[in-house]
């Protein structure tokens, strides 16, 4: 015995709020194709990002700290991986579609050039002239146009929810363009939940990463009322970090407490707003003048303290400004060097520049690049000892 799609879509209905997109209502695909017999749409949609290149490439992506600086610091990959687990806790929590929130989650930073956000300036700035570069905007096309994996259509043949989705992911970094995706209206409750999951992951875990590097150290933080509140939860003492292998236990039994602890706001206070909007459908949950996922004003404030904290001690700690100059110059000149002899780019490549002009396809092909692979192809292009 297997359940079937419309068993699933059964099930849908019993486990899904009001306020919650349904695959059996999803908008379809831009190109028809047979439903699936046992799997839901938007089932089918998060097995396909699992399964592109662009998801695999992130592996060697960075998310602070550069691939080849240590085996057990997060990267692109991982990144995705736990953002993924924690929009999944929610929308379970909060009647959400969980197979949709999770296909969103999935695709969210498909689009991500190597060297993470110094990548991602470098390239903006490139491209300026040339109708620009986000890694947001890059997502779209990469399950849209780039990953070429079917016979019949470009892309991946997304549903209209998970790249209304993908478009729609917004924090205080990316700002959202969903010109072609309803711009008039929110994103729907299973992209808020990816948006607020991807900010609360990459808190935690780049606080984890900048104390495992020792850039950040418990001293830092004293006096930053999230890490007080983690330290009195525990009865646990700067003193006691002698002890390495405790030092990291504790670190480790922190982190989740603050993933815990900001997951259980997001879900009591988002449940309260819900209840106090009075919303009974997708649309009008869309039509709020307001995010209904959000933290309480108290956590609020405590996040804010614990991102200024993080910006001003570890994203510009002088060794991630030196490898985020390093990573900008190693973006620009590969793209000088391409646009200036399209030759020396690889034959495949060479044959997008009639359909897409010369900044596009390098654009493209560098944005798709892993950090490994960016350093390699430089020394191959500029150290003239490197074999070509």
């Amino acid at each position: 015995m297997f359940y079937t799609r419309q068993q699933l879509e059964a099930l849908e209905d019993k486990q899904v709020a009001a306020y919650g997109l349904r695959s059996r209502n999803s908008r379809g695909r831009a190109f028809t194709e047979d439903e699936a017999e046992y799997r839901t749409a938007f089932q089918r949609d998060r097995d396909r990002i699992l399964h592109t290149t662009a998801f695999r490439r992130l592996e060697y992506k960075t998310q602070v700290f550069f691939n080849y600086e240590g085996d057990y610091y997060r990267t692109r990959l991982t990144h995705t991986l736990e953002v993924a687990q924690i929009g999944r806790s929610m929308a379970r929590a909060l009647g959400a579609n969980e197979d949709l929130t999770e296909a969103i989650c999935l695709a969210h930073d498909l689009g991500h050039p190597p060297f993470g956000h110094s990548g991602e300036v470098a390239l903006a700035e490139l491209m300026r002239d040339h109708g620009g570069f986000d890694h947001n905007k890059q997502s779209l096309r990469i399950v849209t146009q780039l990953e070429r994996r079917y016979p019949d259509f470009p892309g991946l043949n997304l549903t209209w929810e998970v790249r209304e989705g993908i478009v729609k992911h917004e924090s205080e970094y990316d700002i959202a363009d969903a010109s072609e995706y309803n711009p008039e209206l929110r994103g729907h409750l299973e992209a808020q939940i990816a948006n607020v999951a991807d900010e609360l992951a990459y808190t935690a875990h780049d606080l984890d990463d900048g104390l495992r590097s020792g850039m950040i150290t418990p001293v830092m933080l004293e006096g930053i009322t999230m890490w007080e509140i983690l330290v009195e939860s525990i009865n646990w003492r700067t003193a006691q970090l002698d002890d390495l292998i405790r030092h990291q236990m504790i670190r480790h039994q922190m982190i989740r407490r603050l993933i815990g602890m900001e997951v259980t706001d997001l879900v009591h206070n988002t449940d309260q707003r819900l209840r106090q909007s009075g919303v009974r459908s997708v649309e009008e949950l869309q039509r709020l003048s307001y995010n209904v996922i959000s933290f309480s004003e108290d956590m609020h404030r405590r996040n804010r303290q614990l991102k200024d904290f993080l910006y001003n001690n570890l994203y510009r700690h002088h060794r991630v400004v030196r490898m985020a100059v390093k990573a900008e110059r190693i973006i620009r000149n590969l793209f000088e060097a391409y646009l200036e002899e399209p030759a020396i780019l690889p034959r495949h490549v060479q044959e997008w520049i009639p359909e897409r002009g010369s900044e596009r396809t390098i654009c493209d092909y560098i944005a798709g690049m892993t950090d490994r692979f960016a350093v390699e192809e430089y020394q191959k292009l500029f150290d003239p000892l490197m074999k070509p």
